[in-house]
């Protein structure tokens, strides 16, 4: 991740933070690139060297009203098109969901288990990846029909293996040892 992407997102989540609007920002950041990069007219107008930064802020304010966009994301992405730097606005966004979890003490888990869970078997996982580590846990849950039972959990860099084919592991090296 560049320099450059960390010290915008770290500018936002200053924003962000300090008016409460965190969730808000991260989601209205999150449409806007969607918006961006799915509109070709959009991108090519405010990418434009043809137009004046005024008609591209004109523009942003237009869509942003329309969507009902936080004024931090607003002016945000007026300061990225003038400081033409839309071109990193995807790692930005990377940048500023890591940036952002860091200050509100939130953890991303990825959870893939050999079945979908239900809600209650969700929420009671999450409790305990928050109890373990004392943070708050957003988790992502996917299948993989690879795994025979359980699941595996990766949160940043650490992996607990909870699935049937580490157990057995384990199982075997303990029998071996014995």
């Amino acid at each position: 991740m560049s320099v450059v992407a960390q010290r915008y997102a770290a500018a936002l989540a200053d924003v962000a933070v300090e008016h409460k609007s965190a969730d808000a920002v991260k989601r209205d950041l999150a449409a806007l690139i969607e918006m961006f990069y799915g509109t070709p007219d959009l991108r090519n107008a405010l990418e434009s060297p043809a137009l004046n930064h005024e008609v591209k802020n004109k523009v942003i304010a237009t869509i942003a009203a329309r969507a009902g966009w936080n004024v931090a994301v607003r002016n945000f992405m007026s300061l990225v098109v003038d400081h033409h730097r839309t071109e990193i606005l995807r790692e930005i966004e990377r940048a500023f969901s890591e940036e952002l979890n860091s200050r509100l003490g939130i953890e991303e888990a990825d959870v893939t288990s050999a079945h979908a869970l239900n809600a209650e078997e969700k929420k009671e996982l999450t409790r305990a990846l928050e109890r373990r580590t004392g943070k708050k846990i957003e988790a992502r849950f996917q299948e993989s029909e690879a795994l025979l039972g359980g699941a595996v959990v990766r949160l940043g860099s650490t992996i607990y293996d909870g699935s049937v084919r580490e157990q057995l592991n384990r199982l075997r090296q303990q029998l071996e040892s014995e």
